[in-house]
């Protein structure tokens, strides 16, 4: 994938995101490059209605809404949780299932419930996946998308008070403690975020290698 854009120590962009635990994430990630990240909630950006019926098309609303306001490069991301027992559910719904205000536990017991009610209670019945697509957008409306996902597993009740969303609940491949259990180094290095993130940076960082 050739790059539309290209980034490097010094730049800077607009994380289009009003959570807080987003943000950090992607301020962790960003850091060690020399790459300067504001928040569209920092900057007064409202966020979009995000109307989309994947990740891409809400993740690709949210980062030209937000490169159109403030006249920068905009990154967005639309992520979720997606159950195969529930048919991938809840995907693009997964920040709605916790409500307004956001109540993630109670979007989680909304997870348990309905995959009880399917009866799957082994691990193998609760597989699940964390998927991000990024998108990348200027003010004129070019875009770039990347994508990342991990598979896991889900267990019942949360464990853990690291991370954010669903992650007191997910155990990635090849693990035995939730994401929310991690160092918030070990779920960086192998997250849906960044390995979404990691593809961006070979495509658009300075030093990456173009695909």
């Amino acid at each position: 994938m050739r790059a539309l854009f290209r980034l490097g120590s010094g730049d800077s962009l607009v994380v289009a995101t009003h959570n807080k635990g987003k943000l950090r994430e992607f301020r962790d990630l960003f850091d060690p490059l020399g790459i300067a990240v504001a928040s569209s909630s920092e900057l007064g950006v409202s966020e979009p209605e995000e109307t989309g019926s994947t990740f891409e098309e809400n993740a690709r609303l949210k980062a030209v809404a937000t490169a159109a306001a403030t006249g920068r490069l905009a990154l967005a991301d639309d992520s979720g949780l997606a159950v195969e027992a529930l048919a991938g559910a809840p995907g693009i719904h997964s920040a709605r299932w916790a409500g307004e205000p956001r109540d993630f536990y109670q979007a989680m017991s909304k997870v348990e419930n309905e995959l009880q009610a399917t009866g799957a209670f082994a691990p193998a019945q609760r597989r699940a996946k964390f998927v991000c697509v990024l998108c990348l957008a200027n003010p004129e409306g070019a875009v770039q998308f990347f994508e990342g996902a991990v598979p896991g597993h889900l267990v019942w009740p949360p464990r853990g008070t690291q991370g954010f969303g669903y992650d007191p609940i997910f155990v990635p491949d090849g693990y035995d403690m939730t994401f929310g259990e991690m160092d918030p180094d070990n779920k960086h290095a192998i997250s849906h975020r960044a390995r979404a993130f990691a593809a961006f940076c070979a495509a658009i960082v300075e030093g990456g290698s173009e695909k």
